[in-house]
């Protein structure tokens, strides 16, 4: 039997499961948690996850622990960068009008046909680009 896609998750996914006030928290943590569930993540998750943790929280080992749980939990569908992706990230973003951050992990779920699940819902979501955490579990 083959497993399930992937949900490809955005930093905003994994901070929200730590943020206990975050509307998607309990989804959030859902996706983050269960093993059944397929997660995949980009090498730019750990950097987003770091930065928002240890500058939100000012929590140094809540930030390292949180990035070592992204990669462990979608080690086996951890896409890093390589030239083609940034060339895809730039058009997306062009298109888009997005960051290179947002526009990069679109780029990721297209290259693998895998959905986008974040919390940005005017960047990402409302263009339909991914779909909340609520609509992925």
């Amino acid at each position: 039997m083959t497993p399930d896609p992937p949900l490809l998750l955005d930093a905003s996914i994994w901070v929200a499961a730590y943020d206990v006030d975050d509307r998607f928290y309990d989804n959030s943590r859902e996706l983050t948690f269960d093993s059944a569930l397929n997660a995949a993540a980009l090498d730019l998750t750990l950097f987003e996850v770091a930065n928002v943790v240890a500058k939100r929280w000012g929590g140094l080992t809540i930030a390292i622990e949180l990035s070592r749980s992204v990669a462990k939990r979608c080690a086996e569908n951890f896409v890093t960068v390589d030239p083609e992706l940034i060339e895809a990230t730039i058009e997306i973003a062009a298109e888009y009008r997005l960051t290179s951050y947002d526009a990069a992990y679109v780029a990721v779920a297209r290259r693998h046909d895998w959905t986008l699940v974040s919390t940005d819902i005017r960047d990402l979501v409302s263009k339909g680009l991914a779909i909340t955490p609520d609509a992925a579990v």
